[in-house]
């Protein structure tokens, strides 16, 4: 039986305990900014998303595309911030086992 656990018998011995790089981190820490910051100033009023469109891109669309468009920003969002809380909280049970 080998005692060494997986993921550090793949890695070499340098790699050991390397802290992680600051893009790394700074990608990471975006991956929970960005969605959350998302759904913060998401509208409420499919008009107002309309709106938003319209004022950013130059093209208007209506209100029922609208609706839809706030709906899938609603679920990627919270789908990616559950990903993102599913793949912390692994890692950290991984981080415990003895």
């Amino acid at each position: 039986m080998n005692a060494h656990c997986c993921q550090t018998a793949k890695r070499g011995r340098d790699d050991v305990g390397r802290p992680a790089s600051l893009l790394r981190r700074g990608g990471a820490i975006a991956g929970w900014i960005v969605p959350g910051v998302t759904l913060a100033l998401l509208p409420k009023c499919p008009a107002c998303v309309a709106a938003y469109v319209a004022l950013a891109t130059g093209l208007g669309i209506s209100i029922s595309t609208a609706a839809h468009l706030r709906m899938l920003l609603l679920v990627l969002c919270s789908a990616t911030l559950v990903l993102f809380a599913s793949r912390r909280l692994r890692h950290l049970s991984e981080l415990r086992k003895p």
